[in-house]
């Protein structure tokens, strides 16, 4: 059975930069993005890199990859989160990933799992739910 365990996150970086010319659209993108975990998951400065696609200047969608070392409630090791998105005009963004199988290292070795956050424009915190297995 599943466990689920939650907290937040916040961005401490990002860096974006358009792929494509400025008067093509829809508008492709590449950003890293730097977080901070706390809560189930426990992480500072983990590596993102994700692609986006701008529909509109305000609406689009993502796809990620997110390398997280830390702590997963108390069990140390790392492992990589995919990541699929949207974002809203009204800067709302939602979330779902899904832990790339066999990422998991150290005492997560095994780890298999899914979760989700929405993020609202201007709040400095987001938080996930994650539910997740080990082997």
């Amino acid at each position: 059975m599943p466990v689920r365990t939650s907290g937040h996150f916040t961005f401490a970086n990002w860096e974006e930069r358009t792929l494509t010319p400025s008067e093509v659209s829809p508008k492709l993108a590449h950003a890293t993005v730097t977080n901070t975990f706390s809560g189930g998951i426990e992480a500072t400065d983990t590596t993102c890199e994700y692609t986006t696609v701008y529909v509109t200047e305000k609406t689009g969608t993502f796809t990620g990859m997110e390398l997280l070392a830390g702590r997963l409630d108390g069990r140390e090791g790392t492992f990589v989160a995919e990541e699929r998105g949207s974002f809203e005009a009204d800067g709302t963004v939602h979330c779902t990933f899904e832990v790339v199988p066999g990422s998991g290292t150290g005492e997560l070795d095994g780890l298999r799992g899914t979760g989700s956050f929405t993020a609202k424009h201007g709040e400095p915190s987001v938080s996930y739910t994650f539910d997740y297995d080990l082997d």
